[in-house]
């Protein structure tokens, strides 16, 4: 019950990050003009109604910073060495990913929870610092997975001053870092994943082209192969485990 409290209170965080920061701006949310017979028009202002339209672009983010990207890459990769063209469904290998993301994100969220969120409902931080606080185990998270080569380079092309520790580079930086980084490890894990399969394409190509059944589709014949080898070796629970351990918590 806690850990879905605070979820919803990480999701809120979120999704009033925007408004938040019209209000603080001191932004008008809408403006009022009289009309004819004691009447009232409201219109948005054009500010507001850009910064409300970025709402959209926040889920993105928040996937985009943690490790949604690696599981749902790995795991579109192995329904592609198997094989099994939509089996699982998209709607299934997101939510398996979603849900991989929390389990392995609740470090993170229970320090954003506490150290940023808390102080803000009860009135003894405003936004601005529960941001500053939210941001530090977030981008802690992101340096723990990160190359050095990857966060030199972009280091280097956004030009920012030397640093001691990199923790002090802005999140403009660490961001496209860590997504590149994260698309890198993904691809490595998904050769891995790739080279059993393949090897059975190999084996079962070659056993119908020696009997001369070259009309005969490879990938049909292998495909029952390949899901009884991944069922013999439990490969959900191998996969998943590997990839959650993959990740480098602070």
């Amino acid at each position: 019950m806690r850990s879905r409290h605070r979820l919803i209170a990480l999701l809120g965080f979120a999704a009033l990050l925007i408004p938040s920061f019209v209000w603080a701006q001191g932004l008008p949310l809408a403006t009022a003009t009289p009309a004819g017979g004691g009447a009232t028009n409201y219109s948005l202002t054009v500010q507001t109604l850009l910064l409300l339209t970025a709402l959209t672009f926040i889920p993105a983010a928040i996937l985009m910073m943690t490790s949604f990207t690696r599981i749902i890459i790995v795991l579109s990769l192995l329904r592609m060495a198997l094989g099994t063209q939509t089996s699982p469904p998209n709607q299934v290998l997101i939510g398996l990913a979603l849900f991989l993301t929390f389990f392995i994100m609740a470090p993170v969220a229970e320090r954003v929870y506490t150290e940023a969120w808390q102080p803000l409902q009860e009135n003894k931080i405003d936004f601005a610092q529960a941001m500053e606080r939210a941001a530090v185990p977030t981008k802690k998270f992101m340096l723990a997975q990160i190359r050095d080569n990857d966060l030199t380079l972009f280091a280097d092309l956004a030009k920012t001053p030397p640093v001691e520790q990199a923790e002090e580079l802005p999140l403009r930086v660490v961001v496209p870092a860590f997504v590149t980084s994260e698309l890198k490890t993904a691809f490595q894990i998904g050769f891995v994943v790739f080279l059993p399969f393949l090897i059975i394409d190999m084996v079962v190509a070659s056993v119908l082209m020696s009997m001369g059944m070259m009309m005969m589709s490879p990938v049909i014949v292998a495909l029952p192969f390949k899901l009884l080898v991944f069922v013999l070796v439990d490969g959900w629970t191998l996969l998943i485990g590997s990839l959650v351990k993959s990740f480098a918590l602070p």
